[in-house]
């Protein structure tokens, strides 16, 4: 089972809204996830991305794979440097 971190759209028509998930990479977009790590809203002045760090870091540390999107999120919250900086890792 391949895991990726990758965002879910809510929200209105127009108004888009996303959460950051953990989800099978078989499932569909906006389908079954396994946890949701936080939420990103790109309508914000300053976009918000909210992540719970310690639980995307430790899905990272166990293998789960970051969408091109979500890990420019992760580097702009400063928890990629965290992961990449861990002895784990």
């Amino acid at each position: 089972m391949a895991v990726k971190i990758r965002l879910a759209r809510g929200g209105a028509k127009k108004k888009p809204v996303y959460r950051v998930v953990v989800a099978d990479e078989r499932f569909p977009r906006d389908g079954r996830f396994i946890e949701a790590l936080g939420q990103y809203n790109p309508r914000l002045e300053a976009s918000l991305v909210d992540f719970k760090e310690d639980r995307a870091l430790e899905w990272l540390q166990k293998g789960a794979q970051p969408t091109d999107t979500v890990r420019r999120l992760l580097r702009l919250s400063g928890v990629w440097a965290k992961f990449k900086g861990s002895p784990a890792a």
